[in-house]
C-alpha cells in the first residue's frame, strides 16, 4: 500500500487533491481511498488529507501516520506543524515553494533521505500562470506523478477533468503538466549529479 499525506491550509484544495489522486488511482484499476482531517474549519487554517493506493482492497480507515509520501501545499506550515512525523528516510517529499530544501533549513534533516525523492516545486506559480489563482493542488499532483511514478500523468489529467469541467479543467491539466515537466527535469538533473 502507498500512503500519501497532504498538508495545506483551508481553501487551497488539500481535500480535493487527495480525492483527485484517489480517482486517478481508480482510473488505473487500483484501489484507493481519500479522506480529510479538519481542525478548525476555516479558510487559512491547517488542513490535512490522506490518500491510500493499493492493488488490493483497503480495509484500514485511520489517518496516515507513516506516509510513503508527503505533499506540502503551503510552505509556511513547515515551522508550525510537525509535517514530517512518521516519514521514513525512504519517503517522498514534495513541497510547494520556489526555495530549495537547504534554503528551507532542512539540509541536516534530509541528509539521510534519498535526494531523488525530495522535490520543491513552484506549483503556486504554475497555478497562477494557468488559472490566474493561487490554487496549487492540481499542479502538485502532476509533480507527484513525476516524482514517485506511483500514478501516470494521464490518470491525473483524467481525474482533474472529471472534477473540473471545461476551461477550468483544461487550465488545471495545463498546471499539472507544467509541474510534471518541472519535476521530471529536476529528477533527471539529480540523476546526473
Amino acid at each position: 500500500m502507498f500512503q500519501v499525506r497532504f498538508h495545506g491550509r483551508g481553501g487551497q484544495g488539500v481535500v480535493t487533491a487527495a480525492e483527485m489522486l484517489s480517482v486517478a488511482a481508480f482510473t488505473e484499476g487500483r484501489y484507493a481511498q481519500a479522506f480529510p482531517s479538519f481542525g478548525s474549519e476555516r479558510m487559512g487554517a491547517p488542513v490535512v488529507s490522506y490518500c491510500r493506493i493499493d492493488d488490493h482492497p483497503i480495509r484500514t480507515r485511520e489517518p496516515v501516520m507513516a506516509p510513503d509520501a508527503l505533499i506540502i501545499q503551503d510552505v509556511t506550515l513547515i515551522h508550525q506543524v510537525d509535517l514530517f512525523a512518521g516519514l521514513s528516510s525512504n519517503g517522498y517529499v514534495l513541497v510547494n515553494t520556489l526555495q530549495r530544501f537547504d534554503e528551507l533549513g532542512f539540509g541536516e534533516f534530509f541528509s539521510q533521505f534519498h535526494r531523488d525523492r525530495l522535490l520543491t516545486c513552484p506549483a503556486t506559480e504554475f497555478a497562477i500562470e494557468q488559472l490566474g489563482r493561487p490554487l496549487p493542488n492540481a499542479a502538485l499532483l502532476g509533480g507527484f506523478a513525476a516524482l514517485t511514478g506511483e500514478i501516470t500523468l494521464d490518470a491525473i489529467d483524467s481525474a482533474i477533468r472529471g472534477r473540473f469541467s471545461g476551461a477550468v479543467g483544461e487550465r488545471n491539466v495545463a498546471a499539472a503538466t507544467a509541474a510534471f515537466r518541472f519535476a521530471s527535469l529536476a529528477k533527471e538533473e539529480l540523476t546526473r549529479a
